[in-house]
């Protein structure tokens, strides 16, 4: 995508060198420091600070504005079902019975490094797929690249990219992701030719990068889904060889939130 260039507007309250020098960092592609360093020039006391603090101001200024750009660009490709989520107080909640000290480490973020899949499982409406929101958030902050899909509908774009003859580059779109979250898994069904697709995108990831899977049927019940064992065996073993695990043992929380 080409970069747009950020207009400078010319300021009478500046001299003549100072507009040129600001014009000049637009045109670099520095707007964030050309920004800082107006506000410091059109402030009276500016002065009182060092040099190396305003030019610390100026540079951590354009630093956290390109950080915030990468952001939200790696959070609209993200797709997330829930692009507000954050890990709430919600989860000591008692009831819930969730197991927060593997959440707190999840949070970390170590575990996409290393690296591991995540197998989250639990009723309907129990919070799995808000806390996966939750926890791609917290890698996306550390500027990794996410993707949350449910499996129907990825199962859907990889049928549709063999028809177009667009499958390979399909595939290495979605190897490359460092987290893949597929969501409703279970809820979709298996012929021959899906549980293929299946298997190579797993395979594609497999001990190169970190997967989500969120079902709910729990892990052991999971062979069922395949029609055709040899499939199961080899996309099972790779979802769950090097995975954690955490289950959602608490009741629907959409039906308690709804009296």
């Amino acid at each position: 995508m080409a970069y747009r260039l950020k207009e400078y507007s010319y300021n009478d309250k500046l001299t003549k060198d100072q507009n040129l020098l600001l014009d000049k960092l637009y045109k670099l592609r520095m707007s964030g420091m050309a920004e800082e360093l107006e506000n410091q020039l059109l402030n009276p006391n500016t002065g009182l600070e060092s040099f190396e603090t305003r030019f610390s101001d100026i540079v951590n200024f354009e630093w956290s504005q390109r950080e915030n750009k990468k952001f939200n660009r790696l959070l609209k490709q993200a797709t997330l079902k829930y692009p507000s989520a954050d890990l709430d107080q919600s989860l000591y909640e008692p009831e819930r019975q969730l197991n927060t000290r593997v959440i707190e480490l999840l949070a970390d973020c170590n575990w996409i490094d290393e690296p591991n899949n995540l197998l989250m499982t639990g009723g309907a409406g129990a919070g799995k797929t808000y806390l996966a929101c939750a926890l791609c958030i917290t890698a996306l902050h550390q500027m990794r690249t996410v993707k949350y899909i449910r499996a129907n509908y990825l199962l859907q774009e990889a049928e549709h990219a063999r028809l177009e003859s667009a499958y390979y580059e399909y595939s290495n779109k979605m190897a490359a992701y460092d987290l893949l979250v597929i969501d409703d898994f279970g809820l979709m069904d298996l012929d021959m030719s899906k549980c293929r697709d299946l298997f190579e995108i797993i395979e594609s990831r497999d001990c190169r990068k970190s997967t989500v899977i969120i079902s709910q049927i729990p892990v052991a019940n999971w062979y069922m889904l395949f029609g055709e064992n040899t499939y199961a065996d080899a996309c099972l073993s790779r979802m769950t060889s090097k995975a954690y695990r955490l289950d959602f043992p608490g009741r629907d929380r959409r039906v308690n939130n709804s009296n």
